[in-house]
């Protein structure tokens, strides 16, 4: 979905000439209205349209659909990221970019959807407890004072390797891998965005720090006794 008709012109040659079918909607109404019909795999998202705020599409969007989103926008604060990704989008890409960026994004959020779908699998430990967190391994689900907290697929794949290796210190370059794929593998500031939106969620209460910071090399999960 975008209001700026060269870029929409932009991205819908992009995608012909991928092979991508795509469906155009330029304001909020008509997206709601796309999506329930045609079932998309993916969505391309403008923040600034001229009905619908876009963070307010993303946060109605998420309450049926796991879908991955990207926003493509002319915002690029750090305050906006984080409120777009805080929302429930997967990635954000700040105009003007190059097709050969958009296109790699497309194929991380299209391959680790279709990852996830066939290769699903649950840790042997079904629960990870840490302070006021706790992981639900069996139903992908997080819980903070055991009241459910919504992350993206990207903000539950970092915790869970965070989890999976606690107090172990994880390099960027190790997560870019892990949770983006090869094709992200030097993106620092998605990753230091989406490490920003997980510690708001799961930090929420704060009483706990989770997530530790080492400057220039990567982030460590802190270990606490469970909550009682």
């Amino acid at each position: 979905m975008e209001d700026d008709p060269e870029i929409a012109r932009l991205i819908e040659i992009t995608l012909r000439a991928e092979k991508y079918d795509y469906e155009h909607a330029v304001n909020g109404r008509e997206t709601f209205s796309l999506l329930g019909i045609f079932k998309p795999e993916l969505l391309l998202l403008d923040l600034m349209l001229p009905d619908i705020d876009g963070v307010d599409i993303i946060k109605k969007v998420r309450k049926t659909s796991r879908i991955p989103i990207i926003i493509v926008s002319a915002r690029e604060e750090d305050s906006d990221k984080v409120g777009a990704l805080d929302a429930g989008a997967d990635d954000y890409l700040v105009k003007p970019f190059s097709v050969e960026e958009l296109l790699a994004r497309i194929r991380v959020a299209l391959r680790r959807i279709s990852y996830e779908q066939e290769n699903e699998q649950v840790p042997a430990q079904k629960y990870y407890y840490n302070g006021d967190l706790l992981i639900d391994y069996a139903r992908q689900t997080v819980l903070i004072k055991n009241q459910a907290v919504h992350l993206t697929p990207t903000e539950y794949k970092v915790l869970c390797l965070l989890a999976q290796n606690a107090s172990r210190v994880l390099t960027h370059h190790y997560l870019l891998k892990k949770a983006w794929g090869e094709e992200m593998f030097e993106d620092n500031s998605s990753l230091r965005v989406t490490i920003a939106t997980l510690r708001k969620k799961i930090e929420c209460t704060g009483k706990f720090h989770y997530i530790k910071t080492h400057i220039g090399i990567g982030y460590q999960m802190l270990q606490y006794k469970r909550s009682s």
